[in-house]
Formats: C-alpha cells, structure tokens, sequence
C-alpha cells in the first residue's frame, strides 16, 4: 500500500537504493547478506528479500565493497530524514561518511580535538605509544555533526548572551571552538565474526576519551540471524542500540518460517529496546 508518509517514502527508498547495489541474490538463490555456509542464515535472508523484492542477481561483493556501499546509503538515509527535524532538533548539521578510514576523524570535533595532541606525543614517545596502543583511536563510518551557533542566532528572541558572559560554552561560534560531534554511526553489513565487536571497543573509546557531551553510539546492520544481532546488541554501557535495515520483514519472515526460538529472542532484543527498526534512527537521533 502507498502512503505519503515521509519516513515511510524514505525507508522505501533506503531499500530501493540497496537493491540496486547492494543487497542481491545469486545464481544459487543465496542473498548478498547471508552466511551461504549456514542454512538459516540463507533462509531468513531469502524471506526478508523476498518481502523487499529482491529482483537484481549477481555474485556476492567483496565484503569491503558492500559495506562501503552500506555506509553510503546508510548516510543517505540518515541525511534525508534526521535533517528534517529541525522543528524536534534544531541546529545547522552535517551527516556524512567517512573516507579514507581516517583514525582521527573525531578530533576534528570538540569534543575530542584534545586527541590531536595526545597522537602528536604517542608518535615522538615511542614508550608512550606502547602504553596507549591504540585506545584513543577511534573511526566512526558516519558521523553526525552540529555547527556552532552565532550570537545572532542564540540571541534571536531575546538578549540572551553578551561579550561578559557564557564565554566558555561549547556551542557558542563566539567561543572559538569546533562542531560538535553529534552521533557516531557504524554501519555493518553483516556480522560474522570477532571484528564485529569492533563497535563495541569504539564505543567504549568514544565514552572513555570525550571532553563534553557523549555523542549518539549506535550500530546499523542487514545481518539477518538473531544470534548474530545479540552478539552486538545484547548488554548495556557502550552502544545507545542496534538499528536494523529492516526489522519489520526480518519479524515476518521468522514467524513465517517457524523459527520459534529465534523469534523468541528477536523479541527479547526488541522489547529491551536493544533492537529497532532504521525507521526509528532519525528520531531517536532527535532526543
């Protein structure tokens, strides 16, 4: 059914864009997001296929490919729908990927410019470097980020700030200081193996290593077994919640192939609010 609902139209065109590029089945009937090694993995990724009409075939993608591919259309979507809110959220933002896995992507804002220094002084102490290791680095897939505010613009329904006062507050473009990182978003196509808890360990670097406000930490993946999902959105302390590309079709799809076991554990995920939907992303974004 059609509907003109914003989101909606937006979480269509999200899917639209993936099965165009990403999000293809094979000769052999396996979906460009399962495990062509393990059956359930195939058959719940078939089903969620089937429901977003997967209609492109082709060969799996290198991995770095597709989650490139991800990252980008992740980014897109996140861009058409948060940027909206401005009534919910107001501010001057920026939403985009990061190229070129830049490790110090996040020292560009304020909240953690102080790790410029900390890197120039790993590198000319070698024993430093040894103690550091690589904690403080930290490579968002894509970032969410705040433009400072002129004093026109704090100032424009009342007097609210002059030269004497507030002379500190990030957020003031008065102040000198840099845009402020938002959200950090990682993007995982599929998750199938230790390198997936690498969203884990930046999250716990970005909690560790800020000076000011802790920015949005969450995770979006297309991965479709629900052992899987919880090895990452299981727990609490690091990531805000996992999004997934698509939440609604990955429900259906257990309940009409009988995975009673796997369903039952999807549901402990999304009742725990461990587990949503990309449509709720932009919003939670908001908060």
């Amino acid at each position: 059914m059609t509907t003109s609902i914003a989101f909606a139209q937006a979480r269509r065109a999200f899917h639209a864009r993936l099965l165009e590029s990403t999000l293809t089945i094979n000769s052999a009937g396996v979906v460009s997001n399962a495990d062509s090694s393990n059956t359930t993995s195939k058959a719940i990724a078939k089903g969620i296929a089937e429901q977003l009409k997967v209609e492109t075939v082709g060969e799996r993608i290198a991995g770095q490919t597709s989650g490139n591919q991800f990252e980008d259309i992740c980014a897109s979507f996140v861009r058409d729908t948060f940027c909206n809110l401005n009534h919910l959220r107001p501010g001057s933002w920026d939403v985009h990927q990061v190229s070129g896995r830049n490790r110090l992507e996040i020292a560009r804002y304020e909240q953690y410019a102080h790790l410029v220094a900390l890197d120039e002084a790993a590198k000319a102490n070698p024993a430093l470097a040894a103690v550091l290791g690589s904690d403080y680095t930290i490579t968002p897939d894509i970032v969410v980020a705040r433009a400072l505010e002129p004093d026109a613009t704090i100032n424009a329904h009342a007097a609210l700030v002059d030269e004497n006062i507030s002379k500190l507050a990030c957020l003031r473009e008065k102040n000198g200081g840099l845009p402020l990182l938002h959200a950090s978003i990682s993007c995982k196509w599929t998750i199938r193996s230790d390198r997936a808890q690498n969203a884990r360990s930046e999250a716990l670097n970005l909690v560790r290593n800020r000076k000011g406000r802790l920015p949005h930490v969450v995770v979006v993946t297309a991965e479709p077994a629900p052992s899987r999902l919880a090895s990452i959105a299981l727990g609490t302390g690091d990531i805000d919640c996992v999004y997934h590309f698509a939440l609604y079709e990955l429900q259906e799809t257990l309940a009409s192939l009988g995975f009673q076991d796997a369903a039952d554990l999807l549901a402990v995920m999304v009742n725990g609010k461990r587990l949503k939907d990309i449509s709720d992303l932009p919003l939670d974004l908001a908060v």
